[in-house]
């Protein structure tokens, strides 16, 4: 069997977006191409059925073979995070303990998200559930704070008691809540994690701080962008890249985020197959859409920094 990777994730890796086929079900071929096109274009991996990616409206079963057809197009488990996050704590076992066996550079996981206001211990509870769960010392775990989508959060004391317990498995952080105080707060207190952030506005401050990379969306769209972004974060001459992502994330504002991305990516892949979503998301309608696609052409994003200039694919 394949092994994880041991070493913590660095770089830019997307949060991807899930293309669906024409009867709801993830397109798996559409998938594929998309993933190698933002390979080809600079990101180093991939979040598999993350939040960008509608995770949490596609079943175990769904899940699994979507990361197994990806493997069997020739994407490099090595550069897969896989979310794996699930509302029973039995399916993300399951879920983990299937990308560990395919040797993906780790699982990116949720808290418990459907109850609400869960203390620090039951966060710490069920993560250490499925690191007991999944048994197995190539687990590489990747605790994914997003609470304001969540309504769970990750607390400083929920991270501490988990790597002291589970030292070698517990790898990193995503930390998406979009607070840069927070993510400087994660870099200072756990040097030893890989800590990603999720707003790509953040990321230069966050690697001067010692920060892992991003895990993003908008990698979908423009990866040359977030590669520059991140290639040259120190460099006082790449004010540009900051200011062209910060105009795009202004932008997005007043739009629902995974019709907006999916509708933008549709127009980049001259592909219409990219807006579908699986309810209770809905695609764009007429006007929202123009006027979105609008304001994003007005950002000044070169189209050499997107993907999906190749219109090839299917």
């Amino acid at each position: 069997m394949p092994s994880a990777m041991r070493e913590p994730l660095r770089g830019v890796w997307c949060a991807t977006l899930t293309p669906l086929a024409s009867d709801g079900r993830p397109d798996h071929e559409r998938l594929a191409a998309h993933v190698r096109r933002i390979f080809a274009a600079g990101v180093d991996g991939i979040a598999l059925f993350g939040t960008t990616g509608e995770g949490q409206s596609f079943s175990t079963a769904e899940r699994r073979a979507g990361l197994d057809a990806l493997l069997a197009a020739g994407i490099d488990p090595a550069r897969v995070l896989a979310g794996t996050g699930c509302a029973a704590l039995p399916e993300t076992i399951e879920l983990t303990r299937h990308a560990v066996s395919c040797g993906c550079a780790g699982a990116l996981v949720l808290p418990p998200f459907f109850f609400k206001d869960v203390s620090a211990a039951g966060v710490y509870a069920s993560f250490a559930r499925i690191a007991d769960g999944v048994a197995d010392e190539r687990l590489r775990l990747y605790l994914y704070h997003i609470p304001q989508a969540s309504g769970v959060a990750i607390e400083h004391e929920a991270i501490a008691r988990l790597i002291r317990d589970y030292p070698t498995l517990i790898a990193g952080v995503k930390d998406s809540e979009g607070n840069l105080e927070h993510a400087l707060g994660l870099l200072s207190a756990f040097p030893q994690l890989a800590i990603f952030v999720g707003f790509e506005p953040h990321l230069p401050a966050a690697l001067a701080a010692g920060g892992a990379g991003t895990i993003c969306g908008i990698a979908n769209l423009y990866p040359r962008l977030i590669r520059r972004l991140y290639d040259h974060a120190g460099d006082p001459g790449n004010r540009d890249a900051l200011a062209l992502v910060e105009r795009f994330v202004a932008a997005l504002e007043g739009y629902p985020l995974f019709a907006a991305f999916k509708a933008l990516a549709a127009e980049l892949a001259g592909d219409p197959a990219w807006e579908a979503l699986r309810p209770p998301l809905v695609p764009l309608g007429a006007r929202e859409r123009e006027a979105w696609l609008a304001a994003a052409a007005q950002c000044g994003i070169a189209r050499s920094d997107a993907a999906g200039a190749d219109r090839s694919d299917p």
